[in-house]
């Protein structure tokens, strides 16, 4: 399925002018064809989500549309032609790519992320912008605010959205507590603790690194003998490591670091809202995640909250944050969480994303956190079977600590995974991914969360996995 926006039509108005008739979204698709062709996976609850989807791009672009055509004066077009005919000094022409109607190819998005996003949430997208600074910007920012505390577990007045990716708030976090020289403790057993200890080091920290083979983690007593003997301030750690598909132990680690007097920072994007965290309980200084898998929002924003504790070393340092962007002085401000009566401007905001973010956290509270985390276990326990049926193995053998999100399995012997992911999106429009970083080669990874953990889904992945194994090419050895 593709959706097109057809050419403009021009009709006469009133009194001899010209008018711009809404332009009209002509989804294409061919049901029949495409059932015959995808067989057993286009029909019953697939079939549906695809109108599902189908919907929700036709609303809006109808709504962009209507709101295109009530905005631009009725005297635009003669304008553009007596513009275009005049003399310009324009030696570049427009790129001919961008006369050309958009086109986005519909795609199964059962990677590690982003995910496909539920219909509400791309008409929440899609609502009129309104001014960054206006007061209904704050109160759906207070909405936000809230939300993330709950899906934190925290009662944490520092709790924002980063205007960025999950990159946003990781750098955030070491950038606004760490000084540098600093001792900081970074644990790797994957990608996202490599990328933090790169960070750390860029920014002047004095990095020590507390490594285990991907898929691994890391006991308690290893943790605070690190500890011990580095004397970090602060103490790195992922929850759901998306790379190896592994959701590390949390329990007893908070308390480690609050005995050696030692901030406690951790990853949540690849686990929040799959798997339970809580920041409280756990005692966890500063927690982030990001919008786009199982909170099913677009790209672009990323939860973060700090404690008291993290706050007393944030708001007290010798120096000045690294960067203005991520500095929480005025990020705090922003986000009324200062305690000033006037928050004073520090970058525009990304509003759409605001208004998607917001809806996802309603559509998880709707749900209920122990709810979701029941269903991503299950529909991942469902999917374990299925891979263990087709003869594959899964990469963490210990199932108490697989990623519920982000199922990792070992690259099936004698196998090209390009090629088989290569022909899995091609014959499927299905999106699966190889391993990321340390596992790239390794494993590759299925990822099941949020609008699309379902275990229709999951029967849609095993169907193209086995239709993989079938038609790639295996080799002797």
């Amino acid at each position: 399925m593709v959706l097109r926006q057809s050419g403009s039509e021009k009709t006469s108005g009133g009194g001899g002018g010209e008018e711009v008739v809404a332009v009209a979204v002509v989804v294409e698709e061919e049901e029949e064809e495409e059932t015959q062709r995808m067989g057993t996976r286009s029909s019953g609850p697939a079939m549906m989500q695809r109108a599902v989807f189908s919907r929700a791009a036709l609303l809006a672009q109808n709504t962009a549309a209507a709101l295109e055509s009530s905005l631009v004066p009725r005297s635009a077009p003669l304008l553009m032609r007596l513009d275009r005919s005049m003399s310009s000094s324009v030696t570049i022409p427009p790129p001919a790519c961008l006369l050309r109607p958009l086109e986005v190819p519909f795609r199964y998005l059962f990677g590690p992320g982003p995910s496909n996003i539920p219909p509400r949430i791309q008409v929440a997208g899609g609502r009129p912008i309104i001014g960054h600074l206006h007061p209904e910007m704050y109160e759906i920012m207070n909405d936000i605010k809230r939300g993330i505390q709950y899906i934190f577990q925290t009662g944490n007045n520092m709790t924002i959205s980063m205007s960025g990716s999950g990159h946003a708030a990781m750098e955030c976090a070491v950038f606004n507590i760490v000084e540098p020289g600093e001792s900081v403790l970074i644990a790797v057993n994957g990608i996202w603790g490599e990328r933090v200890a790169e960070i750390a080091e860029r920014m002047g920290a004095n990095v020590h690194r507390l490594v285990k083979t991907p898929g691994e983690y890391f006991s308690n007593t290893e943790i605070e003998q690190a500890i011990a003997k580095h004397k970090p301030v602060l103490f790195f750690l992922t929850h759901g490591e998306s790379s190896a598909g592994l959701c590390h132990p949390m329990d007893g680690i908070g308390d480690i670091c609050l005995k050696h007097n030692c901030l406690f920072l951790v990853d949540t994007v690849a686990s929040m809202g799959a798997a339970p965290i809580f920041m409280d309980k756990q005692k966890i200084d500063i927690l982030y995640t990001g919008s786009q898998k199982a909170l099913n929002a677009p790209p672009g924003t990323a939860p973060i909250s700090f404690n008291d504790r993290a706050c007393d070393k944030m708001f007290n340092r010798k120096t000045k944050p690294v960067s203005y962007l991520f500095d929480m002085t005025h990020l705090s401000n922003y986000w009324g969480c200062d305690g000033q009566t006037v928050r004073q401007y520090h970058h525009t905001g990304p509003v759409s994303g605001f208004f998607a973010l917001r809806e996802s956290l309603a559509i998880l509270s709707e749900k209920g956190l122990e709810e979701s985390w029941r269903q991503h276990k299950d529909v991942a326990a469902y999917l374990y079977k299925g891979l263990e049926d087709l003869g594959l193995s899964l990469f963490i053998p210990d199932k108490d600590v697989r990623l519920p999100s982000v199922t990792t399995i070992a690259i099936p012997q004698g196998y090209d995974w390009r090629e088989m992911l290569t022909y899995i999106m091609k014959n499927h429009q299905i999106e699966m991914t190889g391993g990321l970083g340390p596992t790239i080669g390794t494993v590759m990874r299925i990822g099941l969360m949020g609008y699309n953990c379902q275990k229709t889904n999951a029967d849609m992945a095993l169907h193209a996995l086995a239709d993989a194994l079938k038609n790639c090419k295996k080799s002797k050895a």
